[in-house]
């Protein structure tokens, strides 16, 4: 397997996404942060993607992707942390620095996703692209007043806590991937439940305001663990 071939510049793709976040995050441009993440998680759809329909797969690209997903969905999301941990009062100047907790716990997840052959079409443990998506949902979501007022930074380090422990947990959690031939409602009940209500949440936060909508995507992420929790 050739080292240069475009899954590999794709997930590359990613990694310089996230590179460009953890940047932008230390700068104070939270908004430009949260979209490389989501760069990233686009450029992460798109590798999979194309290395099946070239039939490209190999040790390289796998560990490749694993290492971008540590910047962009690691590493990014624990500056969003530490950025909301900051405008809050905190015990110690040097508290919003736990954030990184997460950083090192998404790097045990994915190492651990990549010698776990349980995990094909669905995860066990928190996928760190849902993480990541969740903080940026939450960073907007403490831009609120009245969500900013009644959360302080302990309750945000608490959330940091728990979605570390997530990330590595037992916790069956299924995929957005349909296996061929299995599609029905029955067989897919989380899926369908979760696609629309997501539509119906994204529709409803729109009409609220655009402070509403980029937060929107932690009530999602939110369904998603209880869904997974129920089925």
């Amino acid at each position: 397997m050739k080292l240069i071939n475009l899954p590999n510049i794709v997930t590359c793709g990613n990694l310089y996404c996230g590179c460009l976040s953890i940047y932008f995050g230390l700068s104070g441009q939270i908004g430009l942060a949260c979209l490389f993440i989501l760069g990233g998680a686009i450029f992460d759809f798109l590798d999979g993607l194309t290395a099946r329909a070239m039939h490209i797969s190999g040790p390289i690209g796998k560990e490749l992707d694993s290492l971008a997903d540590v910047v962009s969905f690691g590493i990014a999301p624990s500056v969003l942390c530490l950025h909301i941990l900051g405008t809050h009062t905190v015990p110690f100047s040097w508290f919003p620095l736990l954030a990184f907790i997460m950083a090192a716990f998404s790097a045990l997840r994915l190492a651990k996703f990549n010698i776990d052959e349980r995990q094909t079409l669905s995860f066990i443990g928190l996928p760190t692209p849902a993480n990541a998506i969740f903080w940026i949902g939450l960073t907007y979501l403490n831009e609120i007043p009245a969500v900013h007022q009644a959360l302080g930074g302990t309750i945000y380090f608490l959330i940091m806590l728990i979605c570390s422990f997530l990330l590595i947990c037992e916790l069956p959690m299924f995929s957005l991937k349909l296996k061929p031939g299995h599609n029905s409602f029955g067989e897919n009940k989380a899926r369908y439940i979760l696609i629309a209500s997501s539509v119906f949440i994204l529709l409803v936060s729109w009409f609220l305001g655009f402070s509403y909508f980029a937060a929107s995507p932690a009530l999602i992420i939110l369904l998603y663990l209880l869904l997974s929790i129920i089925f």
